[in-house]
């Protein structure tokens, strides 16, 4: 009889095993040893050493014009944080509601999803990954475990500019581990060469709609369902922390 059960575990101990997330989208991203000063101007050194990456992944609404949205974006990182250089071109920026935990992502905002393990898998009301919505106005939210909305403005430090349609945005972001607990004293990950993150970015696009239009990724997502980030770390891409 004992024999019954040992098979079903031995089945679920495998299937375990191999859940782990795949590494896709490889990025290798250089250390700075002078942090960025978050302005919104990127005229720091490690923006020059940094190449371009594009944000072009049409993972929810119609076909866009280059006129409607263009985005790309660059990495950097010390111990302390993940460095974003972001560039949007979008010829309406709207803010709608003007509660930040209110329909957020109908707004126009910069998503960032870190998982700071690379663990993948699912993330919707867990810290297993977070999935990070700065708004127009710098707020930033995510939901808890709670299945709320909350404001993480402590983990991220934005700064826009704005000049005709071309708005850059300079992001710090503090690393956190997936024991994070809200309301409670977390400790910050350190960040070091060679560690692996998982990682997307993504732009909710909405030009004067109740509903935003567009979301755009950084992340090839298959299948039909490409709305899945705020679900699912497994189709985040991967960062590679290099000297």
């Amino acid at each position: 009889m004992k024999y019954t059960y040992v098979l079903p575990m031995l089945l679920i101990c495998m299937a375990c095993s191999t859940s782990q997330k795949k590494d896709h989208q490889l990025i290798e991203v250089n250390k700075t040893e002078q942090p960025p000063l978050i302005d919104g101007k990127a005229t720091e050194q490690c923006w020059n050493l940094s190449d371009w990456k594009a944000l072009d992944q049409n993972w929810l609404g119609d076909s866009y014009t280059h006129e409607d949205f263009n985005g790309r974006y660059k990495l950097s990182w010390d111990k302390d944080a993940l460095y974003l250089l972001v560039e949007i071109t979008d010829d309406v920026l709207y803010d709608q509601h003007k509660d930040p935990l209110t329909l957020w992502w109908d707004d126009d905002c910069v998503e960032v999803f870190v998982d700071e393990d690379n663990s993948g898998g699912n993330h919707q009301f867990t810290h297993n990954a977070f999935a990070y919505h700065i708004a127009l106005d710098g707020n930033v939210v995510d939901l808890g475990p709670d299945e709320q909305p909350r404001l993480y403005n402590d983990h991220i430090v934005s700064k826009r500019n704005t000049n005709g349609n071309l708005t850059t945005w300079e992001i710090a972001l503090k690393v956190y581990p997936d024991t994070f607990v809200d309301g409670a004293k977390n400790i910050v990950s350190q960040l070091s060469v060679g560690k692996k993150m998982g990682f997307a970015l993504a732009y909710c696009d909405n030009d004067n709609s109740k509903e935003r239009e567009n979301f755009i990724g950084s992340v090839f997502v298959p299948g039909e369902d490409k709305n899945q980030g705020w679900i699912n770390a497994d189709i985040f891409g991967t960062l590679v922390l290099k000297e």
